[in-house]
Parts: C-alpha cells; structure tokens; sequence
C-alpha cells in the first residue's frame, strides 16, 4: 500500500484540504490533514469500485454512517467493469513480484495468503 503523505500534502499545499477529499486504497501517516479516507477494499488493482472512478464523477461521503457512494448509475459502472483491464504489475520476478500475487487486500491486513 503507498503512503498518501505526498498527495495530502499537495492538496493541503493548494489550501484545498478543507474542501477535497482523498479517497485511496493506499495508507496515510500521522502527519496527514484533511478528509483521508484510506485502506478502501477493495482495492483498484482488484477491479473495485475504486478502480472505475473517472474524472468528473460525484462521491458522497457520509461520515457519521461510515458510507462512500460512487453517484455514478448501474449501467455506467457495468460498462466501465466490462471495459476495466488489470494492470500490470510494475515488477515481475522476486520477492515483490510473489508478493503481489499472494497479498491480500487491506480488510484483512495487506498478509501473504
């Protein structure tokens, strides 16, 4: 999982973190200001809804209820699955690469299964 300290930054750095919200499958430090939503699952190298998140799209976060909602319609976001491709991994041998295909997602601790 990448550490979001460098996105946060920047949008604190833009006076923005006050009215943007960062959404991730990644994970946040200590030092991380604003609405930090991380460890999402699943994850956008998953497929998840994450992955299908387009410029433009409406999210509505509800904090009290602990609820995240893509405000995109069915249809849309079944022809965005259909047409989604996994991602390649940026490494392909070594522990990394083992790594990446036997990790679990972030809901049961990012471990090897």
């Amino acid at each position: 999982m990448r550490e979001m300290l460098n996105p946060t930054s920047a949008i604190a750095g833009m006076g923005l973190d006050k009215d943007v919200a960062l959404i991730t499958d990644g994970r946040f430090s200590g030092a991380t200001r604003g609405a930090s939503i991380g460890h999402v699952c699943p994850e956008a190298a998953q497929g998840g809804p994450i992955a299908l998140v387009q410029d433009g799209d409406r999210i509505k976060i509800d904090i009290i209820a602990c609820t995240i909602d893509l405000l995109v319609d069915e249809e849309t976001l079944c022809a965005r699955k259909a047409a989604w491709i996994c991602p390649e991994p940026p490494l392909n041998k070594g522990y990394i690469a083992r790594y990446a295909k036997q990790v679990s997602d972030a809901s049961k601790g990012a471990i090897l299964e």
